[in-house]
């Protein structure tokens, strides 16, 4: 069988954590910012993790499971 190639998209989107959590980065923060209360910024700055009913599709996308 030969090698599973990873999404491209998924490798510049998710990260994998030392403890085999995946980390994202929150949406709505690239454009239009200006409607956008400071505190909402500020807020998704933040990384966030993937939640578990999206885990085992990130993992297919990043070819590890």
């Amino acid at each position: 069988m030969p090698k599973l190639k990873t999404k491209s998209g998924a490798k510049k989107r998710f990260k994998l954590t030392g403890t085999g959590k995946i980390k994202r980065k929150h949406a709505f923060k690239s454009h239009i910012l200006t409607k956008k209360e400071t505190k909402q910024k500020r807020n998704l700055t933040q990384a966030g993790l993937v939640s578990d009913a999206d885990t085992k599709s990130v993992l297919k996308q990043l070819a590890l499971k």
